[in-house]
């Protein structure tokens, strides 16, 4: 029954976005009196959330404030506070259309006085499930300080008088770490349908080590060459081809019964692809130039940590106790196969369609 969850959870308007991490982040501008807020996320991901928080019907976009009542909702799950009070900004927010190669963003701005006095901030943004960026700048400082936040956590008391804190090369593999493989689970629903694709055509360690290995080294070599600017491929091509390499292999598990030669270049070929999609994420996430190759580095194990706990998973709840039957095909690979090639079907005809 996980797999029908799954994909019923995919198929819901917020988590019809296959990964949500990476499309929000948040910057706050501290002067000598002032302080400004700026939140950018995905418009379409936001509209659906707070319609869904108004009972409304999910799909529409964000209208004018005083139709939508934006400014009412926003408040419930964003506070600002300086010394443990919540602040009172004003808010204002624009809607960029969405572009071939860039889906609609929201820029959403809080602006007001700093309190007299202030000597620390706390922030908390509860319109996201998952990890994003938190930068603030200070006056007179060169480099702002980043932390990472998953969706309705709230940040520690930040210092608003003293330098930004200088994170160790351990804090950020750790977080990098963590990141790569919150990206895989519970974020990446479409590269965990593609892993569980590979998974389900053989329970053989061999073959499935062979699919695995290609996967990994093909990602990797494309997410270090998108990093460094060596490849630029845009979104609008990625994502589709990303959606349609779901397609492919969950279909070609209901054609063939044991891992064909090409399907190990097959996989190959798409983890190119899935790593040009983990470059695009990353660079949204952004990565502190002073550990570039760290942060890169443990990102990646992080995204194989997530990928080697779908597949321990799905042997233990699926091949452990159902692989040696010999009806584990047509009732598990085949039914699985389907479901999962309905997902890639209806995420590749909606990334298409924006």
């Amino acid at each position: 029954m996980w797999l029908p969850v799954l994909a019923l959870l995919a198929l819901t308007p917020v988590g019809g976005v296959a990964h949500e991490m990476g499309s929000t982040r948040v910057a706050i501008w501290i002067s000598a009196d002032r302080y400004r807020v700026e939140i950018v996320t995905d418009a379409q991901a936001l509209a659906d959330k707070l319609a869904a928080a108004s009972r409304e019907a999910p799909g529409t976009v964000l209208g004018a404030p005083e139709e939508r009542g934006f400014e009412e909702r926003l408040r419930e799950r964003v506070t600002l506070a300086f010394d443990g009070v919540p602040g009172d900004p004003a808010v204002s927010y624009a809607v960029a259309p969405a572009t071939r190669d860039i889906a609609s963003a929201v820029t959403i701005e809080l602006t007001g006085l700093l309190p007299d006095g202030a000597q620390t901030l706390e922030w908390t943004y509860g319109w996201t499930y998952a990890a994003y960026s938190l930068t603030v700048h200070r006056p007179n400082q060169v480099q702002p300080s980043v932390s990472w936040l998953n969706g309705g956590e709230s940040s520690a008391p930040i210092d608003l008088t003293g330098p930004a804190p200088v994170d160790s090369r351990l804090q950020v593999a750790v977080r990098y770490l963590r990141l790569g493989f919150t990206h895989i689970v519970p974020y990446g629903l479409d590269h965990v349908l593609f892993v569980l694709g590979i998974f389900l055509l053989t329970r053989q360690l061999r073959p499935l080590l062979m699919q695995v290995t290609a996967f990994t080294v093909a990602h990797s070599l494309t997410l270090g060459l998108s990093i460094f600017g060596v490849v630029a491929v845009a979104p609008a091509v990625v994502e589709p081809l990303i959606a349609l390499s779901i397609v492919y292999v969950a279909i070609e598990n209901l054609l063939v019964r044991t891992v064909k030669p090409w399907r190990v270049a097959v996989v190959f070929a798409f983890g190119l692809l899935h790593g040009l999609g983990f470059a695009g994420v990353l660079q949204e996430l952004g990565l502190p130039r002073s550990e570039l190759v760290t942060a890169l580095v443990t990102f990646n194990l992080g995204v194989e940590a997530g990928q080697l706990a779908v597949i321990a998973v799905a042997f233990l709840l699926v091949g452990v106790w159902f692989g040696h039957r010999p009806w584990y095909r047509r009732r598990i690979v085949m039914p699985a196969s389907v479901l999962i090639a309905g997902v890639g079907v209806y995420w590749t005809i909606q990334r298409l369609a924006v």
